[in-house]
C-alpha cells in the first residue's frame, strides 16, 4: 500500500483539502473519499455527491513537467486505464477530459494549480453505484455510474483499489516520460478514444467539424470560415450520446 495515499471519510472537497495539506505530500501523492460535500467540476459546476457511491480524487504532483498545459488529457488517459485495469472497460473521452461509457459520463477531471507556483492538482470524480434516478433527479440524463453500465462494482473496497492504482501506475509510473516527453508519446492514443473527432462540435464563438488534437492537447475545428484550435471553454458535440 502506498502510504502517500490518504483517506478522508468525508471532505468539503478533496482539491481544497490538498491545497490546504500539501506539505503532508511527497513528489507524488493522493487523497480520496467516497463522500465528498462540496466539489465541483469545470467551469465552476457543482458535483453532487451521492454518500459511498462514488470515488473522489485528487493526485498531487510536485514534479516539473514539461507541457502542463495538457495534463487534462494525459489525466483522462490515466483514469482510463485504471477503469480498465480495475473492470475491463474501455473508456471513450470528450475531450479535454470527460470520460465516457456506451455514450454516458461515468467520470470527470478538474486539473488545477495548488497556488503555490509549483504543485498540480488533479481531481477525479467517478461514478461507481448511483443508480440512474440519482443523474436523473440531478437534471442529468447523459450521466451514469459503472454499476448502471452493468458493471460489477464492489463499493467497499474498489475505491481504495482505484486511489492507490491511479496514484502509483496511472500517474507515478507514467510520468517517467509524460514528464519530460510531454503529450507527444500519448497524443495517437488519446486520439484513438477521442469522440470528438469527425464530428460536428458547438464551442465558444463557432461551431464546426472537430478534425485533429495538435501537439499542444487543442481540439483542431473546421469552420466555415477557417480552423480554429479550441483549447478552453465548453465543447459540445453532436450525437456523442448513445452507443458510441
Amino acid at each position: 500500500m502506498n502510504e502517500s495515499v490518504l483517506f478522508l471519510p468525508r471532505v468539503g472537497s478533496t482539491n481544497a483539502w490538498a491545497k490546504e495539506h500539501l506539505d503532508e505530500f511527497g513528489p507524488i501523492g493522493a487523497v480520496y473519499t467516497t463522500n465528498q460535500t462540496a466539489g465541483r467540476g469545470r467551469l465552476g459546476r457543482a458535483w453532487a455527491d451521492a454518500p459511498g457511491q462514488a470515488l473522489f480524487c485528487t493526485v498531487v504532483l510536485k514534479t516539473p513537467l514539461a507541457q502542463p498545459a495538457t495534463l487534462p488529457l494525459f489525466a483522462s488517459l490515466a483514469v482510463a486505464d485504471t477503469l480498465y485495469a480495475r473492470y475491463g472497460v474501455q473508456c471513450r473521452i470528450k475531450w479535454p477530459n470527460d470520460l465516457l461509457l456506451n455514450g454516458k459520463k461515468i467520470a470527470g477531471i478538474l486539473c488545477e494549480s495548488a497556488g503555490d507556483g509549483h504543485a498540480l492538482l488533479v481531481g477525479v470524480g467517478v461514478n461507481l453505484g448511483q443508480p440512474q434516478a440519482f443523474f436523473e433527479a440531478q437534471g442529468l440524463p447523459h450521466g451514469a455510474s459503472l454499476a448502471c453500465q452493468g458493471v460489477d462494482v464492489d463499493l467497499d473496497r474498489d475505491p481504495e483499489w482505484l486511489a492507490q492504482y491511479l496514484t502509483d501506475f496511472g500517474f507515478d509510473r507514467a510520468l517517467y516520460t509524460y514528464e519530460v516527453e510531454g503529450f507527444a508519446p500519448y497524443r495517437e492514443r488519446y486520439k484513438a478514444a477521442c469522440v470528438n473527432l469527425g464530428r460536428r462540435v458547438t464551442f465558444d464563438g463557432g461551431s464546426g467539424v472537430a478534425g485533429d488534437i495538435d501537439a499542444e492537447g487543442r481540439l483542431v475545428v473546421r469552420t466555415d470560415g477557417g480552423v480554429q484550435k479550441v483549447f478552453t471553454g465548453e465543447v459540445s458535440v453532436r450525437g456523442i450520446y448513445g452507443a458510441v
